[in-house]
């Protein structure tokens, strides 16, 4: 959807995404940004961020870049401290860093890499909301950015679906204890030619497998995810709370 006709439906709103410089969060900043949001964006880079925040200034976008790697506690406080000095309110925190350090099965995955997955993955995401709770405003929402691959964790991602599976989990868990002032949803991408999955797509033969099990016969796209969540956080999704939104083309979505 052009700029010029996006609806305005987050005017005066302030939205923190996480892993935001690239790939789906930087779409997921620019669309709210679009929409009228205040966006402050991070990543583990400064050069990124810095970069990311010219884009960002360029489309018209009101931006704040702060450093910030998820796993470090004090970072994530740096990033609500520099929030909230420059707006004064918070509406918004989209949860969107993952990694995915191994493809190793779980049976023989190594304790570091099984670390790394739970601390970025899901760890860091609740503690993130633990420094975010006290500053959203009433009528705020949460996002947690998942996976379809955490309806069926298999193969070389096995391991990292199950941590995406978690976020489900944490969603109802958090929607109830947030309830009724701030609404916590999350979405599940489908495959997306990003950064993160590289691997997928550098090969005819794991792209031909993917897209044979998707409905609409093609991959998403970092915009599509955009849309979702502009979705989730306005008000036209005020009603919705505790749900998993698949973005996925059609894949199998049930667990």
């Amino acid at each position: 959807m052009a700029a010029s006709v996006l609806p305005k439906r987050l005017s005066g709103k302030v939205a923190i995404v996480t892993a935001s410089t690239q790939g789906i969060g930087f779409a997921i900043a620019r669309r709210l940004g679009l929409e009228g949001a205040s966006v402050v964006i991070s990543s583990r880079k400064q050069e990124n961020v810095d970069q990311a925040v010219e884009k960002l200034k360029e489309a018209g976008i009101t931006v704040l870049g702060v450093t910030c790697h998820v796993g470090n506690a004090d970072h994530r406080k740096n990033l609500f401290k520099s929030t909230i000095d420059r707006y004064g309110r918070l509406d918004i925190v989209v949860a969107n860093a993952a990694v995915s350090p191994s493809i190793d099965p779980i049976i023989s995955m190594s304790e570091a890499a099984l670390d790394k997955l739970w601390d970025i993955n899901v760890k860091s995401g609740i503690l993130l909301i633990q420094e975010a709770a006290p500053h959203l405003e009433d009528g705020g929402s949460v996002i947690f950015i998942s996976s379809v691959v955490g309806f069926n964790p298999q193969g070389s991602l096995a391991m990292y679906g199950v941590t995406k599976t978690a976020l489900f989990g944490l969603t109802k868990a958090l929607a109830a204890e947030l309830a009724p002032n701030v609404r916590v949803n999350c979405v599940a991408p489908g495959f997306v030619p990003t950064r993160l999955s590289s691997a997928i797509f550098e090969h005819e033969e794991s792209k031909a497998m993917v897209r044979s099990e998707t409905l609409l016969d093609r991959f998403g796209s970092p915009d599509n995810m955009a849309a979702a969540v502009a979705f989730l956080v306005s008000d036209d999704a005020s009603y919705i709370t505790g749900e998993v939104l698949p973005v996925s083309g059609g894949m199998r979505s049930r667990l």
